[in-house]
């Protein structure tokens, strides 16, 4: 496999790999803890080379490749790193495919893009979305331990079923998340979107998608439901799915840029 290329991103190094290609481009943002080789980012990025389509895809600081402490990220450093590689990689029309905590990055990119007057995102796939999980799914049940160390240390750890290193969750991460949150109100994205999201997922209630829906008013969005999927969603199935909502998107979009 080729290296990544490196963009020094406010001190960090960010590992990001690119492939040139047709627009509508494919940005692949990933989860929390995840990096940018895993299942569906490899899928996504083979489907994409086979259509001769665009596909850019980053480690955000301290994930993966990329420079940098986990334990000192945040949902705004990292939205400034994927903004950066968005900016400095990608050209024309894209379409931003987040998983988990990629979707709400991806969320927070399109309205500062839009801020920017920047309107080249022209739709946006989201994998079992947890925009805001850290006020949404982690402060409301917090255990007094966990407060406690919170408060104390600075962060607390939880088992993961994905790694055999607990999942860090610090004070930064929980405080930060407070002042990037987006379900307050009507979401306005301005483009399609289409959510898939598993019924069987332990980590993202399917309740969580639904309430995310019921903010987009203003734009056409798609819900799939899959009954026996999980967080992951990185099933043979799944995949499928996830090619096949991303095809269609860019499809929508290329016409849509046509006329």
């Amino acid at each position: 496999m080729t290296p990544p290329t490196f963009l020094d991103v406010d001190g960090s190094r960010i590992a990001v790999r690119h492939a040139a290609g047709t627009q509508p481009g494919i940005v692949w943002l990933g989860g929390y803890k995840s990096d940018m080789l895993g299942t569906k980012a490899e899928t996504l990025s083979k489907w994409a080379e086979e259509q001769g389509r665009a596909f850019l895809r980053h480690d955000y600081s301290g994930h993966g490749e990329s420079g940098g402490a986990f334990a000192e990220g945040t949902i705004s450093a990292w939205l400034s790193q994927s903004l950066a590689v968005f900016r400095r990689f990608t050209t024309g029309k894209q379409i931003l495919v987040g998983s988990s905590m990629g979707a709400w990055i991806a969320l927070r990119m399109v309205q500062e893009l839009r801020k920017a007057g920047d309107d080249r995102v022209a739709g946006i796939v989201l994998l079992a979305p947890a925009p805001d999980f850290t006020a949404e799914l982690i402060e409301p049940v917090l255990t007094e331990a966990q407060k406690r160390d919170l408060a104390e240390k600075g962060f607390f750890g939880e088992p993961s079923e994905y790694s055999t290193e607990p999942y860090i969750y610090t004070r930064a991460l929980i405080e930060d998340g407070r002042d990037n949150r987006v379900m307050t109100g009507p979401i306005d994205t301005h483009c399609p979107v289409h959510i898939l999201q598993g019924l069987a997922d332990p980590d993202v209630p399917a309740s969580h998608a639904l309430k995310l829906v019921s903010l987009l008013p203003a734009d056409d969005v798609t819900l799939s439901l899959i009954p026996d999927g999980d967080h992951r969603l990185s099933r043979p199935q799944d995949l499928d799915m996830l090619v096949r909502a991303v095809g269609a998107m860019a499809g929508s979009a290329k016409t849509e840029q046509a006329g």
